[in-house]
């Protein structure tokens, strides 16, 4: 079985790459699957020990170089503040309190951030930016709708949900594909109104909303708090769309009180955790580790390094209650935690790239943001061939808040699909910008108005 599959993925690399031959963006689409799903990962006998990320991105950028159109071509502030931060972050590797981790995470981050910082210049039309969503929303979808039938026949749980391989990293991570699969719910749902390679039919919406009944039970199968905490932020975002709020708040309220008698047992105890925080030993280490965190770059102000937290060492207090013959009584306990992980993309980037990174997180994101929402109050009234601008900004633009809400909880700063996310993000905002310029020739200004037929006086 395992063998069949093998050669299932790489009859597909090898088609992929084969049409890419003649349509070199073919090459971007392959690495955003690549780098998303990890088929070397997956694969047991052929593609474990061939570099195929670095491959197929030579590939691309090779293509893009060679053949591809290069007219309007312009580096953003976005791109700019990606090498910056690939030169920074080289820095800090080479000057790392923990070299061997350090290096580790430093061999993939320059890469996914090179990548990030090309998407761009090769997202150029509508057709190739819808084609970089639908690649990124169903690579990610090759994890959240076989984790979600695993969830549906029972097989869910804290660190039990099968992910398709052993690993707890990228995709693979239970808290990190939470958050990441309640983030595209809005972009699914803009597939079912503006989609134009697989136009938004029966089939589509029915696709689409099996697809986001998936997304909804990722929380449920990893049992990972963020996931619930992103579903609130998500049910809040919507409310800024919706013509009857009322009526949605009503319908959301009744399908939490229809919902929640059904949910697992252990579910719902790990749930019931997230107000008490002293009575979990998990959460109680994550308020240790981000104290450290804050000691830490007090000493350091640069940061440590990528892995830095492999040096920390920490004292949890957890309280427990216990009941013993109907009485109840408190039990406390201090724990003694070696080499605690971030657990939070804020302090990750404060820990592992000190106060500069820290800025460079929430600089890059507040551009993007603020170019969604640009470009979603600007076109929020267009019809025509415009109208599926402003839903896709605010798509996006919700993506982002979700994943920066639950990236409060997950070390994901620098999670490579993120990345991926906001080139494309930013090969969106460059995508208007040249029509714009083709319509009126500014940004920011509305396009020249059709010109109306002169009306004869009669004699």
């Amino acid at each position: 079985m395992r063998r069949v599959r093998d050669i299932g993925i790489i009859l597909f690399l090898l088609a992929l790459l084969g049409l890419a031959a003649r349509r070199p963006f073919l090459f971007t689409l392959a690495y955003i699957y690549v780098d998303s799903v990890s088929p070397h990962r997956i694969s047991y006998y052929l593609l474990n020990s061939i570099p195929l990320s670095m491959i197929v991105a030579v590939l691309a950028i090779g293509g893009w170089a060679l053949l591809d159109d290069k007219k309007g071509m312009r580096i953003t502030v976005f791109q700019l503040l990606l090498v910056g931060m690939i030169l920074y972050a080289g820095w800090t590797t080479g000057t790392a309190v923990a070299p061997l981790p350090a290096q580790d995470k430093w061999d993939w981050v320059w890469k996914s951030l090179l990548f990030a910082a090309f998407l761009p210049l090769a997202v150029r039309t509508r057709l190739r930016l819808e084609a970089a969503l639908l690649f990124l929303v169903l690579s990610a979808g090759v994890v959240i709708i076989s984790a979600g039938i695993k969830t549906m026949a029972g097989g869910g749980g804290y660190g039990r949900l099968n992910l398709l391989v052993d690993s707890n990293s990228g995709l693979y991570e239970g808290s990190t594909i939470s958050a990441i699969a309640i983030a595209l719910i809005p972009v699914i749902l803009w597939f079912t109104r503006h989609g134009t390679i697989f136009p938004p039919d029966r089939r589509v919406k029915l696709f689409c909303g099996g697809f986001v009944f998936a997304c909804l039970l990722i929380p449920i199968g990893t049992e990972a708090r963020t996931g619930l905490v992103c579903i609130a932020v998500l049910a809040v975002l919507m409310l800024r769309d919706v013509k009857r709020r009322f009526l949605y708040i009503g319908l959301v309220a009744f399908a939490g009180l229809l919902v929640a008698p059904l949910l697992p047992q252990s579910f719902q105890q790990r749930m019931g955790l997230i107000s008490g925080h002293q009575q979990d030993s998990s959460a109680a280490s994550r308020i240790a580790v981000w104290q450290w965190t804050l000691d830490f770059a007090r000493e350091h102000p640069t940061g440590g390094g990528f892995g830095a937290y492999h040096i920390n060492k920490l004292e949890v207090q957890t309280t427990q209650v216990v009941e013993e013959g109907g009485v109840q009584r408190l039990i406390e306990q201090k724990l003694i935690d070696e080499g605690r992980a971030w657990h939070s993309a804020y302090f990750e980037m404060l820990g592992e790239q000190g106060y500069p990174g820290l800025l460079w997180l929430f600089l890059i994101h507040g551009i993007v943001m603020l170019r969604m929402e640009r470009i979603r109050r600007r076109y929020r009234d267009a019809a025509g061939d415009q109208a599926w601008i402003a839903p896709l900004a605010t798509a996006l633009q919700h993506f982002q808040i979700i994943y920066l809400v639950g990236a409060a909880f997950v070390a994901i700063a620098l999670t490579p699909f993120i990345l991926l996310m906001l080139g494309v993000e930013t090969g969106f905002s460059l995508i208007v910008r040249r029509r714009e310029q083709a319509g009126r020739g500014r940004w920011g200004q509305p396009a020249a108005a059709p010109a109306r037929p002169a009306i004869q006086q009669p004699a």
